[in-house]
This record gives structure tokens, sequence and C-alpha cells, in this order.
């Protein structure tokens, strides 16, 4: 669990530099109509939503609040993987070292050990 703590961790850093450097350096509305003029760029984007709606998926099922599932895909549709790295942080922090409960969330009954 220590390896993906670490992962997430960095993820989540490595993502709020490049977010931060592309807000700096970038240019949205130039290199976006760019990037998704080729086939590449509409790959990547499609890529991108499938993740997100997979993703989603799970914070829906392990939150069971659609309130708090809707903020978390919220950010996750505006700041992308670095909610996800933050999302699984938590997640990885919150579960006390039981992957069942990692994944389950609060789905996960701890007594029994059941869903």
């Amino acid at each position: 669990m220590r390896l993906a703590k670490v992962l997430s961790a960095s993820g989540f850093l490595i993502m709020g530099f490049m977010i931060l450097r592309a807000i700096v350096v970038g240019d949205f509305n130039g290199e976006g109509a760019n990037l998704i003029r080729g086939p590449w760029g509409q790959l990547s984007l499609v890529d991108v939503y499938i993740g997100f709606f997979l993703f989603a998926g799970w914070i829906i099922y392990r939150e069971q609040s659609w309130l708090r599932s809707s903020v978390w895909i919220i950010m996750l549709l505006v700041l992308g993987n670095l909610t996800a790295c933050l999302y699984v942080l938590i997640a990885l922090q919150t579960s006390q070292n039981n992957w069942q409960k990692f994944w389950f969330g609060r789905r996960f009954k701890a007594d029994s050990g059941e869903r």
C-alpha cells in the first residue's frame, strides 16, 4: 500500500506542476485547437473521457452520497487526473491498510469484511 501512496502523491505533485506550467506558459485556445484536429489528439481526448467515466463510476460506487460524488466528479472534470491522484491518496489513507476498504469505500463493512 505504501507504493500506491507514493505513486498517487507523486502523480498529484506532477499534475499540479504541469497544470500550473500550462496556465503560465501555454495558450489553451491555440494549442487546444491544434491538438484536436489530428487523429492522435482526438484519440487522446476519447481516452481521457473514457477514463473519466470509469473513474467517476468508481467514485459513485464508493461514496454512496450523490452530493459528495458530484463534488469529486466536477473536480475530476475540471482538474483531471490531479483530482484522481488526490482521491486515490485520500482513499488509501482512510482505508487503514485494507485493500477491500480502499476499493469498496463506504460499502465495506469492517466487522464481517462483506460488501
